[in-house]
């Protein structure tokens, strides 16, 4: 059992307070708005300390352990919208760890402190046309000229890609073999020929906006380099790490609260003259469904210890991202069907909910990929 202080138990609660004042009550305006506004938001964030919870003191953050990263999300996750969840993930823990990890003093000052105060909103940029889970097909390139890089391509399916003020961006800058060739840039959006080319119309996460980016000819100095040249995509694949984390962390707390609020709703409705959670089929799946959430709550704790040890998580990030997907699709469909009619009116929150679910299987590396690695990782090909 993680064993939470006193101190995590009071962040937690701070979470809570926030989310359910700040973002809970706005759900179904921003919903139908297609995206949160962030602008508005992420500053309230930066001053209770929410965007850098372990990001060194001297830029902003909280210096804290991964633990207090774990309650943030769970927290985010469980007031919902999840598409404010995810928005939020990306300026926190998709956008920024390759950036503190491994850019210079200069960048952090520059891009990573006003990210963490939530006065700039970033986003990270990977995915193409043509180069989705695999990543070293992207065409997207950065040439050298003088002491700038030249960009010309496209991005797809970027999160926070409408409102952000600076992306990080994964682009070929040779064409050697194997994955060397890749390097994580910087670049503003306020740079020429830059362009939010459209604003994507998704089936669900609408609360958060995704864009398709567009640069031509774009310039922005070397000394955006995140890290090393042509080591980018290693970098990414470290930044994927987290990403996946944290979005197992989210996706559990926004189950549990799918699970609580259909036992609640089955506690009033009334069939054959009793409620309908007295029905034992209802109860007993509902209490096997949130043994199994129990199980994944528990196993995310299990990796944020071994992240915090300094372990490799890559097999903790993709057995989780795994099962948490395919949990978060089958609660989804479970709390749609005991809700009945309503539960399939958009006016009810878990039409909602069956929109947003199957994301967790998709965004951050799809089933499929997690199970390529985890058959590598086991030994389980030719």
């Amino acid at each position: 059992m993680v064993a939470f202080t006193a101190e995590h138990n009071a962040f937690r609660q701070l979470v809570r307070d926030f989310a359910e004042k700040e973002i809970g009550p706005y759900a179904e305006k921003w919903e139908a708005n297609g995206m949160f506004p962030a602008h508005e938001l992420f500053p309230k964030m930066g001053r209770l300390g929410l965007l850098g919870v372990e990001y060194d003191e001297r830029h902003g953050g909280q210096a804290a352990d991964h633990l207090f990263t774990v309650i943030l999300h769970e927290e985010l996750g469980r007031v919902g919208p999840c598409g404010v969840a995810l928005g939020i993930g990306v300026q926190t823990d998709m956008a920024t760890p390759s950036l503190h990890q491994f850019g210079s003093e200069e960048l952090k000052q520059k891009y990573l402190v006003p990210a963490i105060k939530g006065e700039a909103v970033c986003s990270v940029a990977v995915t193409e046309p043509d180069a989705g889970s695999d990543v070293a097909a992207i065409r997207t390139r950065a040439v050298p000229d003088g002491d700038d890089w030249v960009i010309n391509g496209s991005k797809l399916y970027v999160t926070n890609g409408v409102q952000a003020d600076w992306i990080c961006m994964l682009a070929r800058t040779s064409d050697g073999p194997g994955n060397g060739c890749f390097t994580q840039i910087v670049v503003p959006a306020d740079t020429p020929g830059f362009q939010v080319h459209r604003k994507l119309d998704k089936l669900g996460m609408r609360s958060s906006d995704t864009a398709e980016l567009t640069f031509t000819d774009v310039r922005v100095p070397l000394s955006n380099t995140i890290g090393e040249i042509d080591l980018g995509f290693y970098q990414q694949m470290s930044q994927f790490q987290n990403e996946r984390l944290v979005l197992c962390y989210a996706a559990v707390g926004s189950m549990e609260t799918a699970l609580t609020r259909t036992a609640e709703y089955l506690k009033t409705r009334h069939a054959y003259g009793k409620p309908l959670i007295d029905n034992q089929y209802i109860n007993y799946t509902l209490a096997e469904l949130s043994a199994r959430l129990d199980i994944l709550r528990h196993y995310n704790y299990a990796a944020a210890e071994a992240y915090i040890r300094g372990e490799d998580v890559l097999r903790f990030a993709s057995v989780g991202k795994l099962e948490v997907g395919r949990l978060a699709r089958e609660i989804s469909a479970t709390c749609l069907q005991f809700y009945g009619g309503i539960g399939y009116m958009e006016e009810m929150w878990t039409a909602r909910y069956f929109r947003d679910s199957p994301v967790w299987s998709i965004g951050g590396g799809p089933d499929e990929v997690m199970l390529y690695v985890l058959s590598r990782l086991d030994g389980y090909h030719a």
